[in-house]
Parts: structure tokens; C-alpha cells; sequence
């Protein structure tokens, strides 16, 4: 009984070194990042990773058209509001959501989804509370890796997916009570 504890517990030691080396493995290829803003008493923060290009075709490529996307690597991309919004037009409550697109080449799909803290290949389509399209417009200089920042505009941001040569502009306002 002694023998198979110890079997037993080298076993999860070797699991657990096995796990901590992937984990750095994958995030020295896409580093985690946050985008993070407060206008006009909004505030926004996203938790995400940013692969890089490396010569590849990222969108249509790398990056399916028509197909779900983290937004991002690794675990899925997560996103708080620290009060009531509207993305593109439609309401949205205060929370925190897992961030999740649909690339296309006439414009994107942006989704908002209730589960967070799941790998980014994780997703469950009947947990989505919003999905707005937005727009996504050529970059001027296009950007190696992956990233998302935010532009203030009157009532709040748009926050901008940037990657390759396109940027996605979502906009986000703050919602009147």
C-alpha cells in the first residue's frame, strides 16, 4: 500500500511539472496582456494573450473566416464592465464575460459569453448573452502581434481588436438607468 502511494504521489508531482512547463511554453509564445480603461466614470478590463503573426496569413488563414475565435490564445480572452453598457447598440449588464468573434471579410461578430475561466478552445455557444456585429477596417501599418486598446469617444470607448492588417472597432457606451 506504501509502494502504490508513492507511485501515486511521483505521478502527480510529474503531472503537475508536465502542466507548469506547457503553461510556460504557451504563454512565452503568446504573453498575457491587459487592455484596461476609465472614461468618464466607465471602466473596462480585458484579460487576454497576444500570439504574434510570424509570417503567417492571420485572418482567412491562421484564423478561420466564419468560424469562432477566442480573440486572442491560450484561455479564452475575459472582459469586465464595471457597470451597465451598450456594445453596438445593444444593452449589456455589468459583469465579466469570456470575449469570443467571428471574423469575416465584411465585418465581425463580437460575442459577449457568460462562462469564464475556461481554455480557449472551450466554447459553449448556449452561454452567449450578446452578439453584435461591428465593424473591421484595414490598418494603416500592420501589427505583428496581436492586441487590444481603446479609444475614448463621448459616453464612452471603442475598443479596438488589432491584428495583422485589421482593426475591429467595437463601440462601447455607458447605459443611462
Amino acid at each position: 500500500m506504501k509502494r502504490v502511494l508513492i507511485i501515486a504521489g511521483v505521478v502527480l508531482i510529474g503531472l503537475f511539472l508536465a502542466f507548469l512547463l506547457f503553461r510556460n511554453f504557451t504563454k512565452s509564445a503568446s504573453p498575457e496582456a491587459t487592455a484596461e480603461i476609465e472614461q468618464n466614470g466607465l471602466h473596462i478590463k480585458v484579460a487576454y494573450s497576444q500570439p504574434y503573426k510570424k509570417g503567417r496569413k492571420i485572418f482567412g488563414g491562421l484564423v478561420p473566416y466564419g468560424e469562432v475565435w477566442r480573440t486572442g490564445a491560450n484561455e479564452a480572452t475575459e472582459i469586465d464592465f464595471d457597470q451597465d453598457v451598450i456594445v453596438a447598440g445593444q444593452p449589456l449588464d455589468k459583469g465579466e464575460y469570456s470575449l469570443w468573434s467571428i471574423p469575416s471579410q465584411a465585418g465581425w461578430i463580437v460575442i459577449f459569453n457568460k462562462e469564464t475561466g475556461q481554455w480557449g478552445t472551450d466554447y459553449d455557444q448556449t452561454k452567449d448573452v450578446l452578439r453584435v456585429p461591428v465593424i473591421a477596417r484595414k490598418r494603416e501599418k500592420p501589427a505583428e502581434q496581436f492586441f487590444i486598446s481603446f479609444a475614448p469617444q463621448p459616453q464612452g470607448t471603442d475598443m479596438l481588436l488589432s491584428w495583422d492588417d485589421t482593426e475591429v472597432v467595437v463601440p462601447v457606451r455607458k447605459r443611462d438607468k
